[in-house]
């Protein structure tokens, strides 16, 4: 079981909005680009990059979604007490 994770993250307000962001990442759109553009969390500033952090940092949804979803694929909307996430785990240790 992974105890460490890096990952990029976009935070909106709306459910809608994190839709269209994965629809825009399935057409091809760079996730870094996206978090710069849509992203606010402080994170969007450096393309949504979270770095590396140990299980059980994050809030609980988010946690689940880094530590069971796929690696470098877009997972979400995953809804959290700051709004929802589009989330890009790069790794699992």
């Amino acid at each position: 079981m992974a105890s460490t994770a890096a990952a990029l993250h976009i935070l909106v307000k709306h459910k809608e909005q994190a839709d269209d962001i994965l629809q825009q990442l399935k057409k091809g759109a760079k996730f870094q680009t996206l978090a710069k553009k849509y992203s606010t969390c402080p994170s969007g500033k450096r393309g949504g990059d979270l770095g590396e952090f140990r299980k059980g940092m994050m809030v609980p949804a988010f946690d689940k979604a880094v530590f069971t979803g796929k690696v470098l694929e877009p997972i979400g909307p995953v809804k959290t007490k700051f709004g929802y996430h589009v989330i890009k785990v790069l790794y699992r240790t």
